[in-house]
C-alpha cells in the first residue's frame, strides 16, 4: 500500500469498527477475568449472573433477545480471544477501509446474529446437549467468508494452514472442517453452526443486503464535510499513476477520435489485467463525483492498485 493513501485518505491498520471491537472484546476479557471473578451480590456469584445475562442461551434455558448481541463480546478463554482477534484484525481490516464503517459494522453484528440464530435453531436438532455460547467466532465466519468473495486469489495462512492459500480455498476449507464437525457432532467444546450460521448470515448480506447497508447509510446522518478531503487526497494520490505509466495527455482535438486502444499496465486483480484506461476512468469519477460514487468493484481495483505501487 502506498504510504501517502494510508495517511488522511480513510486507509487504515486499525479503522475506527475494528479498533472498537478490539478494545471492547479486550476490555470486557479482563472485566470478566480479573475484575468480577470470585466477587458475589445476594450471595450470588457476579460472573454467574453476567453469563446468565448476556451468554447466548438455548430457547428453553434462559434466551433472551439481547444476547444475540452480547454473546459476541465474550470469551471463554485468552485464546479464544487471541485467535478470535487476530482473524478480525486479519481479515476485517480491509473490508472496513474498503466497505466503509457503517456497512462493515451493520454486516460484522448482523453476521454474529446471524450466527447465533442458527446455532440454537439447529443444534437441539442434532440432540446435542447446549449450555451457554460464547465469542466472535460467527461474526468472524462472516468476515471470513467476504474476504473470500471480495479477494479470492489473494494468498492467506493461518492455523492450522501454515502454507498460503487463495482466499476462496481457504474459507471452503475452514467451512467443511465446520460442517464435518458439526454434523459428526464431536462434542470439542466449539459451535461449528454457529460458525456456518455466521457465514450463511453473510452470504444473504452481501447478496441481498445492499438496500439495508443504503437505507442505515442514508439514516445515520449526512455525509461528513471531511469525506470531500479525502475524495480529494485520494485523486491526488492515484493522480501520480498516469505520469509513472507514461499516461498519454489529453488534447482537445476536432478530428475524429482515433481508434479505442488499451494501455497494459503491471497491475492484476482477480486475475485479470488493469488497463490504464480503467485506472483513468476510476480517477476521473473520483473527481466529478467524489470516492464514494464509485462501485465495489471500482474501489477493489483502487485497493488492489494501491497495495502494488
Amino acid at each position: 500500500m502506498s504510504p501517502n493513501l494510508g495517511q488522511g485518505s480513510g486507509y487504515s491498520v486499525f479503522p475506527p469498527f475494528i479498533k472498537f471491537l478490539l478494545a471492547a472484546n479486550v476490555a470486557i476479557y479482563i472485566v470478566q477475568s480479573f475484575f468480577i471473578a470470585g466477587l458475589t451480590y445476594s450471595g450470588r456469584p457476579v460472573d454467574e449472573t453476567v453469563m446468565t445475562l448476556f451468554a447466548l442461551w438455548p430457547i428453553e434455558t434462559g434466551f433472551m433477545p439481547w444476547q444475540l448481541l452480547t454473546y459476541q463480546f465474550m470469551h471463554g478463554s485468552l485464546g479464544h480471544l487471541f485467535f478470535n482477534m487476530l482473524a478480525l484484525w486479519m481479515f476485517g481490516m480491509e473490508l472496513e477501509n474498503l466497505w466503509g464503517t457503517k456497512k462493515f459494522a451493520t454486516y460484522y453484528l448482523l453476521s454474529g446474529i446471524a450466527a447465533g440464530a442458527v446455532h440454537i435453531a439447529i443444534s437441539p436438532l442434532l440432540k446435542e446437549t447446549l449450555g451457554p455460547t460464547v465469542g466472535a467466532s460467527g461474526s468472524i465466519m462472516g468476515v471470513l467468508l467476504a474476504f473470500g468473495l471480495t479477494f479470492p486469489t489473494r494468498p492467506v495462512m493461518m492455523f492450522p494452514i501454515f502454507f498460503p492459500i487463495p482466499a476462496r480455498i481457504f474459507v471452503m476449507i475452514y467451512a467443511g472442517i465446520d460442517l464435518l464437525s458439526g454434523l459428526m457432532n464431536t462434542s470439542d467444546g466449539v459451535a461449528h453452526f454457529a460458525h456456518l450460521g455466521g457465514a450463511l448470515g453473510g452470504f444473504l448480506l452481501l447478496k441481498f443486503g445492499e438496500p439495508l447497508f443504503r437505507f442505515i447509510d442514508r439514516k445515520s446522518g449526512p455525509r461528513p464535510t471531511r469525506l470531500r478531503d479525502e475524495d480529494n487526497i485520494i485523486e491526488a494520490e492515484f493522480r501520480d499513476l498516469p505520469s509513472r505509466y507514461e499516461r498519454r495527455e489529453v488534447v482537445t482535438s476536432t478530428a475524429p477520435p482515433p481508434p479505442k486502444t488499451t494501455t497494459p499496465t503491471r497491475f492484476v486483480v482477480d486475475g485479470a489485467p488493469i488497463t490504464q484506461e480503467m485506472i483513468d476512468e476510476i480517477l476521473d469519477k473520483i473527481s466529478q463525483a467524489g470516492y464514494h460514487s464509485l462501485t465495489e468493484k471500482e474501489k477493489r481495483v483502487l485497493f488492489e492498485v494501491s497495495r502494488q505501487l
